[in-house]
């Protein structure tokens, strides 16, 4: 079987030499690497670098350039020069880019014969290598392995100047859907490990699928990973959240007309959202990553991932239970970065937070915070006092009934309480405090218009994409 065409990638290259302005359509589609014959491989990374540094693209700078390489061939750069330039150049990019995927297939190939008989690997190990070799191939993502200053300076640069384009809007990327979370985030970045964690009861489920139902909105793909409930009690969060019908009254189905109608248009909505839940509750780390990557190939709108709960996962078999959320904190967050989206997965916290006089979380809460804390980009607890103070009353009222003595109340539970989003951990960006609103009955967090806190540990550089916030934002809530 042929895995490439020498002709091929000479007419390409003619056709650049011939008319510039083609590279700039060619290089979104087309690589170095892409290339088999090592001189064209050479003669269009030069290509490449003229054009990084808006220098002119012709024979005598491609020359002047791979001489100070020691990489001209004179012979090839004569045949490319010689050959007719082709019209229709996007077909034959095709071409070049399916030669280069049938090596890398091949490749790949004789990789697996390689590491299969490997005895010292575990199968989920080398089945998880061969399922991310093969997403690379379908993706496409031939890059090379490091970027030079020049390649670094130029994207950097891109990125500033299509950020000043944007109106020096704080929110780059994904929208949390709260506005205050969004100032101090700026976003959930592409490639986030981003850890929501809270005692139970404080609602982290609730707030996530708030952000899901936001991402749903804006037609964004997401996928939920529930390994503690089915998809249809997440359903019926979401519809509560959505519609303002009490989650009591969807569970028992106790709605009148008008409720109907808003549950019917609620759900006729979300039918065709791409909303991906996958409720098996035994799932390991090398499952979670094939499913993903096989979702990902088939829908690439996907934007969002969520897990709930990490500490449900299991590892590949390490008996240790440290090392084994070690390998699985590490593995989301490699697959962040693989799948360029942000990855929320939910935690548990230790009891011993409930000992304290002040509640609110802290990050030696997290369980088995070392290697979370380490490769987490985000890490946010939920607090809500009153969820402790309503415990503290059953506890006083029982006690009082216990030793058979009055008791007169002096907390009195309300339908929506305050509540509080502590960033804890951001790489990229300052600690502190969003305040938000919990609206019990539908299960859904608001914004809240009273203030904002932020403050900053010592050496932590103050998240310059939040500077020159605009006032008066119109964020709409979930």
């Amino acid at each position: 079987m042929q895995t490439y065409n020498i002709n091929i990638e000479k007419s390409i290259l003619s056709s650049i030499f011939f008319d510039t302005s083609l590279f700039e359509e060619i290089s979104t589609n087309l690589s170095f690497s892409d290339f088999y014959y090592p001189p064209h491989k050479d003669i269009y990374k030069t290509i490449e670098e003229l054009h990084a540094l808006d220098q002119p693209i012709d024979e005598d700078f491609v020359k002047k350039r791979l001489e100070l390489d020691k990489k001209f061939d004179e012979n090839a750069l004569i045949d490319i020069i010689s050959t007719n330039p082709i019209s229709n150049t996007i077909a034959y990019v095709k071409e070049i880019k399916d030669y280069a995927t049938r090596r890398e297939l091949s490749s790949l190939a004789l990789e697996i014969k390689h590491i299969s008989d490997d005895e010292n690997r575990a199968t989920d190990d080398v089945v998880n290598d061969i399922q991310s070799r093969l997403y690379q191939i379908t993706q496409n993502s031939s890059v090379s392995d490091f970027k030079d200053s020049m390649l670094i300076a130029k994207d950097t640069l891109t990125y500033i100047e299509k950020m000043k384009a944007r109106g020096n809007k704080y929110l780059i990327g994904l929208d949390t859907g709260f506005t205050e979370l969004n100032k101090q985030t700026t976003g959930f970045g592409k490639g986030d490990l981003i850890i929501l964690a809270a005692r139970p009861s404080m609602g982290k489920t609730a707030l996530v699928l708030n952000m899901v139902l936001r991402s749903l909105q804006k037609s964004i793909g997401v996928v939920f990973f529930s390994l503690e409930m089915p998809a249809e009690q997440l359903m019926l969060r979401l519809l509560s959240a959505k519609t303002s019908i009490p989650l009591q009254r969807l569970r028992i189905g106790d709605l009148n007309d008008t409720q109907w109608d808003s549950l019917n248009a609620a759900l006729n909505e979300l039918q065709g959202k791409k909303l991906f839940v996958d409720d098996d509750g035994g799932l390991n780390i090398n499952q979670l990553k094939g499913k993903l990557r096989k979702l990902k190939s088939q829908h690439p709108e996907i934007e969002m991932i969520v897990i709930d709960y990490l500490q449900l996962m299991s590892g590949t078999g390490n008996k240790d239970r440290h090392l084994e959320v070690s390998e699985i904190s590490r593995g989301l967050k490699l697959l962040a970065r693989e799948m360029e989206v942000p990855i929320i997965a939910l935690s548990q916290l230790n009891r011993g937070v409930d000992a304290r006089p002040d509640k609110r979380p802290m990050l030696s809460d997290l369980r088995e915070s070392g290697s979370i804390e380490q490769d987490a980009d985000i890490i946010m607890f939920v607090y809500r006092d009153d969820v402790y103070r309503a415990k503290e009353e059953r506890d006083k009222e029982a006690n009082a009934k216990k030793e058979g003595i009055s008791y007169t109340k002096t907390f009195e539970q309300k339908s929506i309480e305050d509540a509080e989003v502590i960033i804890g951990k951001q790489r990229n960006g300052p600690i502190g405090t969003v305040h938000l609103r919990f609206n019990k009955q539908f299960t859904r967090f608001e914004d809240k218009e009273s203030g904002y806190e932020v403050k900053y540990d010592e050496g932590n550089i103050p998240n310059t994409r939040a500077d020159n916030i605009p006032s008066g934002l119109d964020v709409p809530h979930i």
